[in-house]
């Protein structure tokens, strides 16, 4: 089968190669998919870039991809929920939805909902799966307020509905392009971030889901209420992650001297910092999936490709080309 392979890492020039692979052994709770639909995000970029060797060192060739859709073939014995012929999506664990054959455990996907394409139900995984494992962390309930920085990416399109569907109030930035589409959605308040200084228009809130890193993130504190908590995406892992992540304790010691500088900004307000690498999860992904359909929720599709054009996919992303979530059609 052909496959998407990550040959070297290079923050400029990543080696990526359309490769004939052999497909995985089929265990007894796996799945056999035939993959129809991959998206492609930001995420694979900073694999492909190296940036993410500390948190996930890949053994290279490693196929790339995160989120697809695909048509079961075959069973393991042990497969109890699923069968022949059901479209599932999912978060792939071990990183190689950009593949013509996918072997994946039950337990990692769920059955796409039937109101969306192919193409729209492989934009949904891994931001929803993202949003969901955030939001229990942040541990929020129903009529508190949460800033989503960044909120008009392809992260937002997902984590605002269902944040809205969780009964919270959404304050989120963006390009003002995106400021009709935001506010249809729900959000109690749409800031211009060319225009406007979030950190001056809002204060105390009780929750913030950091999409951007680097000194955004600390700035974000400033606007997080006494005790808040804040989850970034592309922060600094800490030693709360890598002792999550069974990482050992040298990558614990090292994450904690990496995140000491915003880990102290936020205990001086007795704030929580959390670092979030999503994880598959099918059961989750099932249960959103309900929220999605019961709502209707469409993902914005950008621009669409061949596996064979894999690189310029992932050049799209990374040059924010598309408005929707970039997509690779088997």
């Amino acid at each position: 089968m052909k496959a998407a392979q990550l040959i070297k890492y290079d923050k400029k020039d990543p080696l990526i190669e359309i490769r004939d692979v052999n497909s995985q052994p089929l265990g007894a709770h796996d799945l056999l998919i035939r993959t129809k639909t991959a998206a492609v995000n930001p995420l694979d970029n900073l694999i492909s870039h190296g940036d993410l060797k500390l948190v996930v060192p890949y053994k290279l060739p490693q196929t790339m991809g995160n989120e697809f859709v695909g048509i079961i073939e075959k069973i393991g014995p042990k497969v109890t929920n699923f069968k022949i012929g059901d479209r599932i999506f999912a978060r792939n664990p071990v990183n190689n939805a950009f593949a013509q054959k996918i072997v994946i455990n039950e337990k990692a996907v769920a059955k796409a909902p039937e109101y969306l394409s192919d193409q729209e139900a492989a934009a949904v995984p891994l931001t929803t799966l993202t949003a969901m494992q955030a939001f229990q962390l942040l541990n929020l309930k129903a009529g508190q307020t949460l800033f989503i920085s960044g909120g008009s990416g392809s992260f937002g399109a997902m984590a605002i509905p269902l944040s809205i569907a969780q009964g919270y109030k959404v304050i989120t930035t963006g390009n003002e392009t995106s400021r009709a589409r935001l506010e249809k959605l729900g959000v109690e308040k749409f800031l211009n971030y060319k225009t406007e200084d979030y950190t001056k228009a809002v204060a105390n809130v009780d929750a913030v889901i950091d999409t951007i890193g680097g000194e955004e993130t600390v700035k974000q504190l400033s606007i997080l209420k006494d005790g808040g908590e804040i989850v970034s995406l592309k922060g600094m892992p800490n030693r709360e992650f890598a002792k999550k992540m069974n990482m050992g304790l040298a990558k614990e010691l090292l994450f904690n001297v990496a995140a000491r500088k915003i880990e102290k900004e936020a205990k001086k307000r007795n704030q929580n910092y959390h670092f979030i690498f999503v994880q598959a999860n099918g059961q989750q992904l099932k249960e959103a999936a309900k929220i999605l359909e019961k709502n209707q929720i469409h993902p914005l599709i950008g621009n669409q490709y061949s596996l064979t054009k894999v690189n310029a996919a992932l050049a799209d992303v990374a040059q924010r080309k598309s408005l929707g979530k970039v997509i690779i059609n088997f």
